[in-house]
C-alpha cells in the first residue's frame, strides 16, 4: 500500500536523490501504512542528508519502537536531544519508552520531568497528561519482568 502511495514521490527522487525532505515525505507514507521498516529505511537516508533534524530523529525512533529495537528508538531520542535538548515531543516519547520498552519507571519519570521543567507553556492538556502519567508511575511503578 504504501509503495502506491509514495510512487509519484519516487519519480521526483530519482532527480534528487539526497532529498532529505522527499526522502521524510516517504518515510511517512510507509509509516502512516504501518510499513514500519521501509520507514525506518527512508527516514535514515533522510537523517545522512539532514543529520540534525529532530522532528525525523524522532519518526525513525518511533518506526524502531514500533520494530522491537527499543534500545535503538531511545539511542534515536537521546541523539534527538542532542541537538535539541528541550524538545517536548522527544522528551515525552523518550519517557514512554522506558515506561513501555524498558520498564524503567525512574527514567520515564525523569525524562517526563524534565519535559515539564523545560517546557513550562506546553500545551494544558499534554501538561496535565504527563503530570498525570508521573503521579500514577510514582504510586505503582511496573514490576520489572525478570
Amino acid at each position: 500500500m504504501g509503495d502506491k502511495k509514495a510512487a509519484p514521490l519516487f519519480e521526483k527522487l530519482k532527480a534528487d536523490p539526497n532529498n532529505a525532505a522527499l526522502l521524510a515525505q516517504i518515510g511517512a507514507i510507509y509509516k502512516a501504512t504501518h510499513q514500519f521498516k521501509d520507514a525506518e529505511d527512508y527516514y535514515g537516508k533522510s537523517l545522512k542528508a539532514d543529520p540534525g533534524n529532530v522532528a525525523t530523529r524522532g519518526d525513525l525512533a518511533a518506526c524502531l519502537f514500533f520494530t522491537g529495537d527499543t534500545d535503538g528508538a531511545i539511542g534515536q531520542l537521546q541523539q534527538a536531544l542532542k541537538t535539541s535538548p528541550k524538545d517536548a515531543n522527544s522528551l515525552f516519547n523518550l519517557g514512554v519508552m522506558k515506561w513501555q520498552g524498558k520498564k524503567d519507571s525512574a527514567g520515564a519519570i525523569d525524562a517526563w520531568q524534565q519535559l515539564l521543567k523545560t517546557n513550562p507553556d506546553l500545551e494544558a492538556g499534554k501538561k496535565s497528561q504527563v503530570e498525570k502519567m508521573i503521579a500514577e508511575l510514582s504510586k505503582n511503578p511496573p514490576k520489572v519482568q525478570e
